[in-house]
């Protein structure tokens, strides 16, 4: 009897039982021997024990350069939280064809559909006029619309084009909004493929009644989005963070919002958990989510799915389909921070 390859499961803060359901589960102990630990991450003195004989990891552990040297049999890395971060040595990894694999995808179409939820929302004053109705303070009819327009037939501007911006884009089709997209690593052909109008930062800041930004953080976009281009933003607008903090003057955004020059929602913050102190608390223009637009049951069980999948295709000597690869050209560019952190 053959024996099952060895997987390393140390999927902080993931759990094996949040991302596998049972049914998947026992898939995978079919083919494979899954070691994990019963704390929340595996000790390093386990994880290097177990290295040498691992053909997979499913987790986004440490892997320098003396660590990928040891796992002579590795096969891949499953990153299980959503983004590729710089604590694993990837130019060793490309150079011992071992597959890092990313499952952001999962977590597309969750924050497109909140993205769009909050649109609305800003447009109609839900959440507000719920707070005003609880407080007494309701206001009827024509009293309670005065800011109040329409999503539809508007000016809608997507910073960023990836799997966000590509799972946004359908759900605004009924409402026949004329989209803008700036995304520097993007050929224009693609945004005009997906019913986009290529559009330069400035010119999309300025023009659109909606913003969002979807935009993953890198290297060379830290906190591109400043007093400047904020300027630009119509006063009256909407301002939608969905993707990272980082890529704004967070600060400036706050004032920005503060100050009424547009109304905002965001789901991500500079720090999580957030200051209970931070003012940004007490503004009234501006909708608070605690970073959960993407992580609903349903995306983390799509993760188990995703792992088996690629695990069979890889066991069997054929190319991953279902996760994002890292690719040599932009990985070592992202600089996201863990979402727990």
């Amino acid at each position: 009897m053959n024996k099952k390859p060895l997987v390393i499961a140390d999927p902080f803060p993931q759990t094996l039982e949040r991302i596998f359901t049972a049914e998947t589960r026992k898939a995978m102990d079919e083919i494979a021997e899954i070691v994990s630990s019963d704390k929340p991450q595996m000790q390093p003195d386990q994880f290097d024990e177990l290295l040498p004989e691992a053909v997979a990891i499913i987790g986004q552990t440490p892997m320098p350069t003396e660590r990928i040297e040891r796992a002579k049999k590795l096969r891949v890395i499953f990153n299980v939280e959503g983004n590729f971060y710089q604590n694993i040595d990837y130019a060793a990894c490309f150079k011992r064809n071992i597959r890092v694999l990313n499952c952001g995808a999962v977590y597309a179409r969750p924050v497109a559909e909140m993205a769009l939820a909050m649109a609305i929302d800003l447009s109609r004053g839900i959440t507000w006029e719920h707070m005003r109705f609880t407080a007494g303070t309701e206001r009827y009819v024509a009293d309670g619309n005065s800011e109040s327009k329409l999503l539809s037939g508007s000016t809608v501007g997507m910073i960023g084009f990836g799997m966000l911006g590509r799972s946004l884009r359908p759900l605004l089709a009924p409402f026949r909004c004329k989209v803008k997209a700036y995304d520097p690593w993007l050929p224009e052909s693609v945004l005009i493929e997906h019913d986009c109008i290529p559009a330069g930062l400035d010119d999309l800041l300025s023009s659109c009644e909606y913003i969002f930004i979807l935009a993953g953080v890198t290297d060379e976009n830290k906190g591109f989005l400043r007093k400047r281009e904020f300027d630009l933003i119509r006063p009256g607008s909407h301002v939608l963070l969905m993707s990272r903090a980082a890529v704004v003057d967070f600060e400036e955004f706050v004032s920005q919002v503060s100050r009424g020059r547009f109304k905002a929602a965001t789901d991500v913050f500079p720090s999580e958990p957030f200051p209970v102190s931070h003012p940004i608390r007490k503004i009234d223009n501006i909708i608070l989510s605690p970073h959960r637009a993407g992580g609903i049951p349903q995306a983390f069980f799509a993760i188990g799915d995703m792992v088996l999948d690629d695990f069979k295709l890889l066991m069997r000597g054929l190319a991953p389909v279902r996760m994002q690869a890292a690719q040599p050209e932009t990985v070592m560019r992202f600089s996201s921070k863990p979402a727990h952190s």
